[in-house]
């Protein structure tokens, strides 16, 4: 064996060895790290999209957060504005009713004076008449019985 041979011939499948290498194995290696590679940037990609699609949507809920309450406490006003008016409305009702039931009742009042004089005047008005008889079946003085009638009409 000629060791010169032998070089020559592992040198020649060797080169073989690459141009294989070259032409059919090292493509899809190059192509499958192109591809990884092109993955790892989309993901990286995404994932910033993702952080700032977050950021966003954080934003988002703190700005609707933000008008939320400001509804609430737009609400809150409007509904103690409209307790504070519907508490006014039932005081001034309340008022009119106290003051329509204080009329009536003094109307009432007036009418029971009413009633309680004209009852008393009647009993005056017959005290005097049985005072005057029993005056007259006693004695029978006209001068004196018309000055003591007329002082007791005037007090009537």
């Amino acid at each position: 064996m000629n060791i010169n041979a032998t070089i020559f011939g592992q040198a020649i499948t060797f080169a073989i060895l690459i141009w294989f290498t070259m032409k059919f194995v090292w493509p899809p290696i190059v192509a499958a790290l192109e591809e990884r590679a092109r993955k790892i940037a989309d993901g990286l990609a995404a994932a910033e999209r993702g952080k700032q699609d977050l950021a966003q949507a954080e934003q988002r809920s703190n700005e609707a957060l933000n008008e939320a309450r400001a509804k609430a406490a737009e609400i809150i006003a409007l509904s103690e504005k409209r307790r504070n008016e519907i508490i006014e409305e039932a005081r001034e009702e309340a008022k009119v009713e106290a003051d329509r039931v204080k009329s009536q009742a003094q109307a009432e009042v007036a009418q029971e004076i009413l009633r309680a004089k004209e009852t008393l005047r009647d009993q005056v008005a017959d005290l005097v008449v049985s005072g005057a008889e029993k005056i007259l079946r006693r004695e029978i003085n006209a001068q004196a019985h018309s000055e003591l009638l007329t002082a007791i009409r005037a007090e009537l």
